[in-house]
């Protein structure tokens, strides 16, 4: 294997705050959700996705959005993005200074009508007044793009209608964009292809890969990703989140294991490995459960049984 051909270094955008706790049953305090984001950020996530801006009558976890906001103390060097639906949301958004915001699509029709009840042509028209207004007031726009290998209504999705919403997206203005596997039914090849797709009207440093664990191949998916130089990814510490409109979908894939994963292969990510962890069994702990990331799970049990034979030994 030639190790050459991975990126040097990758940047990891942590939606946990955002897309890993909008779907938690219980309300989730704000001060928890302010509390995380200074722990990833201390961790060294440079990107983290912090609150949407949508009606709290369809999100209610995200109701305190500009509370998360103000709360935060921000650091020189990160960036916090935010989730706007519609020219309402980033209207409020903007009263919180992001330094980016988050349009979505799907490559999925029926996904989208179920999703945000319009066709794909109809959601890129609905967001491109919203791209615009953010790129006039100086913000960075990224572009979500859903069910880009599978959808749970319409099964497998070709690489040409992944190609159709990148190339849609181009035209309104989005900088740059998410090859989510919303479902989590993904493989290499098919990850490939439709980020083959995307980089038709994206260049590598604006693609991104945003995996999903479902059938246990987001690490697969990732490492094939890294094999056409894709260097951005989403993932979420503890593997956080999932999609309420994806029937049996699970979460996102855990930071941490991502983490572990380019560590393993000499890739650069500036993040503490080991800082992560203990975030990810932080946050398990304030939602009742434990973390949902194998790597995290390890590390601190390695790490437990390392403390407990010192005490031993002393």
């Amino acid at each position: 294997m030639n190790l050459t051909t991975y990126p040097r270094r990758v940047r990891l955008i942590d939606v946990g705050p955002r897309d890993g706790l909008q779907n938690e049953k219980q309300p989730v305090p704000t001060a928890v959700k302010v509390e995380l984001v200074h722990r990833l950020q201390a961790a060294g996530l440079r990107e983290i996705e912090v609150t949407s801006y949508v009606s709290p009558k369809w999100v209610p976890q995200m109701a305190d959005n500009h509370a998360v906001m103000q709360g935060i103390e921000r650091r020189a060097g990160v960036r916090y993005s935010v989730l706007t639906p519609n020219m309402k949301g980033l209207e409020a958004a903007l009263q919180d200074r992001p330094d980016e915001i988050v349009v979505f699509g799907a490559a999925s029709e029926a996904f989208s009508q179920r999703n945000i009840n319009c066709s794909i042509a109809e959601s890129i028209e609905r967001f491109a007044p919203v791209v615009e207004a953010a790129r006039n007031a100086g913000i960075a726009v990224r572009g979500a793009m859903s069910c880009t290998v599978g959808c749970p209504f319409e099964g497998d999705i070709p690489p040409e209608r992944v190609g159709m919403l990148a190339r849609l997206m181009k035209d309104i203005g989005v900088q740059r964009v998410d090859v989510a596997d919303t479902i989590g039914v993904g493989t290499p090849l098919k990850v490939q292809r439709a980020i083959e797709a995307v980089l038709a009207h994206y260049d590598i440093d604006h693609v991104s890969g945003h995996f999903h664990d479902t059938y246990g191949q987001a690490l697969a998916n990732t490492l094939a990703a890294l094999q056409m130089g894709v260097w951005n990814f989403q993932c979420s510490v503890a593997g956080l989140g999932g999609c309420p409109y994806a029937p049996g979908a699970t979460g996102n894939v855990a930071t941490e294991d991502v983490v572990y994963l380019l560590h393993g292969l000499g890739i650069d990510t500036g993040i503490d490995l080991l800082a992560l962890a203990e975030t990810g069994a932080w946050i398990s702990e304030q939602l009742g459960r434990p973390t949902g990331s194998r790597a995290g799970r390890a590390l601190l049990a390695r790490r437990a049984r390392a403390t407990s034979a010192g005490e031993q030994g002393a």
